[in-house]
């Protein structure tokens, strides 16, 4: 059976879910002046082509971007909330012997 959970507490979730709703906000923010840069060096690069090409780079770089933060955030909440430690390792027996 798992463990209690800090994420279990209403208060902490509010605050660790505040805390990754910022680092979101901020990293929005961070990639979406990484674009700005890329469509610039883009355009600095190869002149001005389709629209396309502009849309294509500037969907392709804001989600990379803010996929890796979500996926990270994510690893950081359930590290920092003490989440990872409350879960039942079925095969601690086991490597012990």
């Amino acid at each position: 059976m798992a463990g209690y959970s800090p994420l279990d507490d209403p208060e902490n979730a509010r605050f660790a879910w505040a805390r990754y709703w910022q680092i979101m906000r901020w990293m929005a923010l961070f990639s979406t002046a990484v674009v700005g840069v890329v469509l610039y060096v883009l355009y600095l690069q190869i002149g001005l082509v389709s629209i396309h090409l502009f849309i294509a780079s500037a969907l392709g770089v804001w989600l990379t971007i803010m996929l890796m933060a979500a996926l990270m955030g994510l690893v950081f909440l359930s590290s920092g909330t003490g989440h990872d430690e409350s879960i039942e390792d079925r095969l601690e027996d086991e490597r012990n012997r």
